[in-house]
Formats: structure tokens, sequence, C-alpha cells
């Protein structure tokens, strides 16, 4: 006799939720993202990300080896029709601790940018340094962010295609001004499972509307062949996510990253020398 649809539904639920706690958990354990006694600021949009980020991270507190503190933190832009009632209400529910940041950054961005050119990167920046600012005022130890593992690959092509530079999202990073620890729970997370869960849940989604129907162009196109890619190839983007954590710098053509110019005398002491990424050039 088959299950009911409801215990199908259940059970895919389980599995799902099981396998992003454990990617979750393998990206905080890789990266040594939580220790005992931080307080982690939970940057929550009120997108799919950040709240199956909250909900996941939450779910691992009652388990993990170290005591975290949790509290969600909401920017508001100030965007007309920013629905203002949706987050507080949510996470009250919950028994989320939580702040609402009030910042109008809407203002600021639609001053600057020229009609008609995209707002994102504007908006993003002026998004973190509020937030970074914030978290040093409430005492927060990290900032999490919920950019998963399809936007790490993004970024890597756009950055590749669009700006010459091989870099992507790392998970767990300093700030440009040194003051923040920012990390990336979801980095080992594809975004179908994030849409799933989500829907699961079927958590309050508040869509970014700073920008009416805009899009960022540049990404949508990279979003679009890696999805193709993902149809056609499954696998691809778990190789080129792999591919991102096993760099072999003798094999690129960064000077600054493999000693090229000495490579003869590294011969000499030995090939496994001349093959060595050298991490006094690399964080000097």
């Amino acid at each position: 006799m088959s299950d009911s649809p409801e215990a199908k539904k259940t059970t895919r639920f389980n599995k799902l939720q099981k396998k992003l706690r454990r990617e979750v958990g393998r990206a905080i354990a890789d990266f040594n993202m939580i220790s005992e006694g931080d307080k982690v600021m939970v940057c929550l949009s009120g997108g799919k990300d950040s709240y199956t980020m909250l909900e996941i991270l939450r779910n691992l507190q009652h388990s993990a080896p170290v005591n975290f503190e949790l509290v969600a933190v909401n920017l508001d832009q100030k965007q007309p029709g920013f629905p203002e009632h949706i987050l507080p209400e949510y996470l009250e529910k919950e028994g989320v601790a939580y702040h609402i940041l009030e910042k109008d950054t809407y203002s600021i961005v639609k001053e600057k940018v020229p009609e008609g050119k995209t707002t994102c990167g504007l908006c993003s920046r002026l998004r973190r340094g509020s937030l970074y600012g914030f978290a040093e005022e409430i005492g927060a130890t990290k900032i999490a962010l919920g950019h998963h593992r399809d936007d790490i690959v993004e970024t890597l092509f756009l950055n590749m295609f669009y700006g010459g530079k091989m870099k992507a999202m790392p998970p767990k990073l300093r700030s440009d001004d040194n003051r923040n620890i920012v990390i990336r729970p979801l980095a080992y997370c594809r975004e179908k499972d994030i849409i799933e869960f989500s829907g699961f849940k079927d958590f309050p989604i508040i869509p970014c509307n700073l920008c009416g129907s805009q899009e960022n162009l540049q990404r949508q196109v990279i979003k679009e062949m890696l999805q193709k890619w993902d149809r056609e190839q499954p696998g691809r983007i778990e190789n080129i996510f792999a591919a991102v954590q096993n760099i072999a710098p003798s094999q690129l053509a960064d000077t600054r990253l493999f000693d090229f110019e000495n490579l003869e005398q590294g011969q000499q002491r030995g090939a496994e020398n001349a093959h060595r990424l050298d991490v006094v050039n690399l964080f000097g």
C-alpha cells in the first residue's frame, strides 16, 4: 500500500531539511564560522534565502557543540509600499530576537543612479555599510548573509566575464574596514533546494521592489547559462564549486600568487617546491 500524498510530502520535507542542516553544519565546521559565545547577526531581507538561513541556524543551535546567540536584523530601506509589519509579526510569532534598522537608502539610490541603470550595486553597498555599522552597535561578533552555492558560482562567472578577475564570494571573510567577520552559512546549499524548502515552510516572502521589475541583467544572463548547464549536464555546478576550493596557482598566470620569475631556482631546490603557493606573497 503506497504512502498518502501527505506522508510523501512529510518524508520529502524531512529529507530536505536534514540535507540543508548537514550542508550548513559542514560549511560552519569547514570554515570555522561560529565559535563558542558568538553573537551572530542574521541579516534578514524577507527573501527565501535569508528565511532559510535563519531557520536552519535555529535548528542547529539546539544540537551544535558550541553555544551561540542569534539575532535577526532587517534593514528597512524605505521603499514605497514596503510591508513593514510582515517581518516583525513573523519574528515575534517565532520567538526570535530581532531589530529593524531604518535607513532611507532608497532616496540615495534614486538620486545617484541614472534612470534605466541597474541599482543593485549601489543598493547593496549602502545596505552592507549600514548593516556592518549596526553589528558593532549591538555587539555582534559575526554577520551572517544568505548567499548560497549558486550565488557564489554566478559571482565567479560575473567577475570573469565582465570584470576580468577570477574571484567569487568566500564563505567567510573579514570586511574591508577590518572590523567585522562575515559568514555565509548557506555556501554549500543549492538554490533549488532552498526554493523547495521555502515552499514547504510557506515563509512570508517580501520581494525586493526597490528597482521595480528591473533585473541585474548581467547576473540574469549568467544565471540562465548555469541553469541550462545544470539541466543538460547534471553535476556541472557542483564541479565548478569544487574547483573554487581546489586552486592550482602554478597552473594559472598570476605573478602575485606564484613566483614564476624564480622558477628555475625552485626546480633546483626540488620539484615539490616549484609548484607550491607562497602564502607570504598571497597575504602579505
